[in-house]
């Protein structure tokens, strides 16, 4: 299987449920909150997180009613964090359609943001798990940790070591695959090998995934993606493909620039992209990701072999071809 729909049919299903308790549990005096939440659930994506929670929850018998809990809990924390993101880069656009800041104050887009964290917090308790509850306030540490500490390194004129870079894409994207896959273990009363097991998978893919996205910011072009081309190097962060780069071209005065957070013209920027394009930088970036999609692909040996697996499978092809 690769076709991301097919791969997604096991739980095709139960998403509808999932998607209803994410909009649920406003009360009814907070319209303009209910119809804000159901603009924000309504602009989909492919659901990825909450789909591999619920197949990790799907390799023993399980409360499905916990199990939507969960997976809505794991899909509004991601939501959280995009509405928070998108008004710190000033981003008027998300998937192609407004977001939220393009409309709202900077201060009702904040409590939004805040308000989606506390009731993703309330439908992690529903599993009635302290060790799911647990995870889930670790990650979120995790998740602010890691914004934080790129902000603060900001300006510093420095290309991240290779272990920086794995810890900034872990606390901006796998660590929420990872407790996705590890709490639907855990929810499902998986034994605890297999529950690591699960957690490796989503740790692995996590990365996997957000090294394309990396790659894609560079290989995209701006119509498809919704925003500038090398995105992230205009805001001073230096992504793998920069990474490489650099390492070929370490004096290179536009990178060395836009690290330093100095002005960069529009030019410059199309130069570099045009160098790193020519450079076989991002084919290396792309043997990274697939490295992390193999590693993902070897942690499913030691879970039961059924067709949640063999779709887990099947989304670590999926994550390193998506979009290329």
């Amino acid at each position: 299987m690769s076709d991301i729909s097919e791969l997604l049919s096991l739980v095709a299903d139960d998403m509808k449920y999932v998607e209803e308790k994410m909009r649920s549990g406003i009360a009814s005096r907070y319209q303009d909150l209910q119809a804000v939440v159901d603009y924000l659930v309504g602009a989909g994506g492919k659901r990825l997180r909450p789909a591999l929670t619920l197949m990790a929850a799907s390799f023993y018998p399980v409360d499905k009613d916990k199990a939507y809990s969960l997976a809505a809990s794991v899909e509004l924390l991601h939501t959280a964090t995009l509405v928070h993101d998108d008004l710190i880069d000033n981003s008027l656009f998300r998937r192609g359609m407004p977001t939220l800041n393009a409309s709202w104050s900077p201060g009702a887009t904040i409590l939004t943001g805040d308000y989606l964290f506390a009731r993703s917090a309330g439908l992690a308790a529903e599993t009635e798990s302290v060790r799911i509850v647990t995870i889930f306030s670790e990650t979120l540490m995790t998740i602010v940790g890691g914004e934080l500490q790129q902000m603060f390194s900001d300006g510093h004129g420095t290309i991240p070591t290779e272990e920086e870079y794995h810890h900034r894409i872990y606390a901006k994207t796998a660590s929420l695959f990872a407790a996705g896959t590890e709490t639907g273990g855990i929810l499902c009363g998986a034994p605890e090998p297999e529950i690591q097991a699960l957690r490796d998978y989503g740790y692995n893919l996590g990365m996997a995934f957000q090294i394309i996205d990396d790659i894609l910011d560079f290989k995209g072009d701006e119509e498809r993606l919704g925003k500038p081309v090398a995105n992230d190097l205009r805001q001073g962060i230096a992504t793998l493909p920069v990474m490489l780069f650099a390492e070929k071209s370490p004096n290179h005065p536009t990178i060395l620039k836009a690290v330093r957070r100095e002005p960069v013209t529009d030019d410059e920027i199309r130069e570099v992209v045009d160098q790193i394009r020519a450079s076989g930088c991002i084919e290396g970036a792309m043997e990274e990701a697939r490295r992390f999609a193999r590693l993902a692909q070897d942690s499913l040996t030691r879970l039961p072999d059924n067709p949640y697996r063999q779709a887990m499978h099947g989304l670590a092809d999926y994550t390193v071809s998506r979009d290329l």
